[in-house]
């Protein structure tokens, strides 16, 4: 196997997701959740892994081909042999309306089509367990393949002589086949009319979803693909939204910084609820809104921890899988995040600005009610009560706590918003209640988040440097764009934390030392902010650099290594992918003006 990289494809359908590597090796794939036992690991597995990976082995390959199919979260890989020879590889997780609800089965679909001359090629199915330490047990039957996986059962029904796959024995592919994992069920038809009936419905439901997104008339292409993509990092059943869908893949190499990222923050989905909002995918919104309703029903007091399971697990204690060596061998693989026990008060602020748009958004069947801003003003209290109490803020430092500027602002968003909520609803003694409240705890950043001889707010109360984080304040609302106080903060922050068209998060050194990688989502808040201050050529001009450092299928991973311009961090990162939305649509020109 060749060295591992982030040029990935994804598929996935809400319920399960896979990524697939140039040669269409399927290289991760956790089962049953986005957060379990990855049985294709071999993205975690060091430089050469045995196991862990499902590729078709075309004798004498030369070279590979990859796109998606177009508005949609199909995958095409194409195979060229040195003989001429060629095979054509479509992958998808089945996903489309039936008998009245979602189909979206743990499924991966393979279709293998010749293109030209003989190809002749070896199916290589290689799940493995425990995080990589243990073989599935296997049984046969006459067409399908029974993998033990979870104490459940998976079954790989297929068209293709099963002895080959088992032996790994090249055969010649002189007609399609094709190859359907998923639930230890019976096809209700021959896998090649499964296959091409799943593919075609798959197809339709994508190229709907893609027609009614509210898109820039710039970026087009890219933006449809951040948008399926943020939608594949949903989990539908509960209404969680992962940060990303892989672990340990490290923010640079032997770092030690790596961390699992497949469970549902706070913060990070409010980022992504909002991204898909002005895109006009209100559905995902509505199962977030499900999901942390949930969340506060649990607590008497309204405290939340930064992040949860997607089935609302509050304990996601953190281990270490020995079995796998890591992404290019750079460990350790970790599963679950000790984060969850920090406290971090943004949080709070995060679901409110989540569930606004609720209430003043007339299309949903169900808006806001006063029910939910009860519910909302619980956590309203908690961060009147926490605004200025340190935590470990957005960058969740594991060794030290303060009172970290933007866990107070999003408090204050907080308020701020149960304010207008409360307005729109006709409660004018709660508006004035939280109104005051909102006040205060301005008053309170203004004293003491600000910096006189630095000419800058500052990341922590009474401290003397700054983070990206800062960059958020007027898109919260806290300060406006051309504010003399946020101009000086935008100076200070590109003085210190911008490195050509790069934006790193901080440069003070950390539990780990000095950070080597810019977060590409600080990238994007640095154009929102260059824009919002009327440097919008210089804005457009760093958009492009980011997007001319994403994978060939216009992902993008947590963060980029400045000298080198390669991707590092988990993949793909919700963040990035919202902040690429976001920009988007802030610098595109309008229709109107296009023709």
């Amino acid at each position: 196997m060749s060295e591992p990289s982030l040029e990935l494809g994804v598929i996935g359908n809400a319920a399960s997701a896979a990524l697939i590597d140039e040669r269409g090796r399927i290289v991760w794939m956790c089962l049953p959740r986005f957060d379990g036992d990855p049985v294709f690991n071999a993205l975690l597995g060091g430089m050469d892994p045995e196991a862990g990976f499902w590729d078709f082995r075309l004798d004498g390959f030369e070279r590979a081909e990859q796109e998606y199919h177009r508005n949609t979260a199909i995958l095409e890989t194409r195979l060229y042999g040195a003989d001429g020879s060629a095979v054509r590889i479509i992958d998808f997780a089945p996903r489309f309306r039936d008998h009245g609800r979602m189909f979206r089965p743990q499924s991966v679909v393979r279709r293998l089509e010749p293109i030209c001359g003989s190809p002749r090629l070896a199916v290589r199915l290689r799940p493995s367990l425990d995080y990589g330490a243990t073989t599935p047990d296997t049984t046969r039957g006459s067409n399908h393949l029974r993998y033990l996986v979870d104490g459940a059962v998976t079954r790989l029904t297929t068209d293709a002589p099963v002895a080959f796959i088992v032996q790994e024995t090249p055969f010649l592919v002189d007609r399609p086949y094709a190859f359907i994992l998923g639930p230890d069920e019976t096809l209700p038809a021959a896998p090649g009319q499964v296959a091409r009936e799943f593919y075609e419905r798959t197809q339709d439901y994508w190229i709907d979803w893609v027609r009614f997104l509210s898109l820039p008339f710039e970026w087009q292409d890219v933006v449809i693909r951040a948008a399926i993509t943020l939608k594949l990092c949903s989990y539908e059943e509960t209404g969680a939204i992962v940060a990303a869908l892989t672990t340990s893949i490290p923010e640079y190499a032997d770092s030690g910084r790596t961390w699992d990222y497949r469970l549902c923050w706070l913060r990070d989905a409010y980022f992504t609820v909002e991204a898909l909002n002005r895109l006009g995918v209100t559905k995902t919104m509505e199962g977030y809104l499900a999901y942390v309703t949930n969340l506060v029903a649990g607590s008497a007091s309204g405290y939340l921890q930064p992040l949860f399971g997607l089935s609302l697990e509050t304990r996601i204690d953190e281990s270490e899988a020995q079995a796998l060596a890591g992404y290019r061998g750079f460990g350790p693989v970790r599963v679950g995040n000790a984060a969850y026990s920090q406290v971090q008060n943004d949080g709070y602020g995060s679901v409110i600005l989540a569930a606004t748009q609720a209430f003043f958004d007339a299309r949903l069947p169900k808006p806001g009610d006063a029910a939910l801003f009860e519910r909302l003003e619980k956590l309203g209290h908690q961060a009147v009560e926490r605004w200025n109490t340190p935590d470990a803020g957005i960058w969740e430092f594991r060794t030290r706590e303060a009172v970290h500027t933007h866990s107070a602002a999003m408090c204050w968003a907080g308020c701020d918003r149960l304010a207008r909520i409360a307005v729109r609803l006709g409660l004018t003694e709660r508006a004035m209640f939280w109104n005051a409240r909102a006040g205060e705890i301005a008053d309170g950043i203004f004293a003491n988040a600000w910096n006189a001889e630095m000419n800058s707010f500052v990341s922590a109360f009474g401290g003397d440097f700054v983070d990206a984080s800062l960059l958020l304040l007027p898109e919260i609302g806290l300060v406006a764009p051309d504010d003399p106080r946020f101009l000086g903060t935008l100076a200070e922050v590109e003085r210190t934390l911008r490195y050509g068209n790069h934006l790193y998060r901080y440069r003070t050194p950390d539990d780990f030392g000095e950070p080597e990688t810019a977060f590409t989502a600080c990238t994007f808040w640095l154009i929102n902010a260059l824009a919002a201050v009327g440097r919008e050529d210089e804005a457009r001009e760093v958009f492009e650099e980011v997007l001319r450092h994403g994978t060939r299928l216009g992902l993008l991973s947590e963060g980029l290594h400045e000298e080198t311009g390669e991707l590092w961090g988990n993949f793909p990162q919700t963040y990035s992918m919202v902040g690429l939305v976001k920009a988007a649509m802030r610098l595109s020109r309008p229709w109107e003006e296009a023709f």
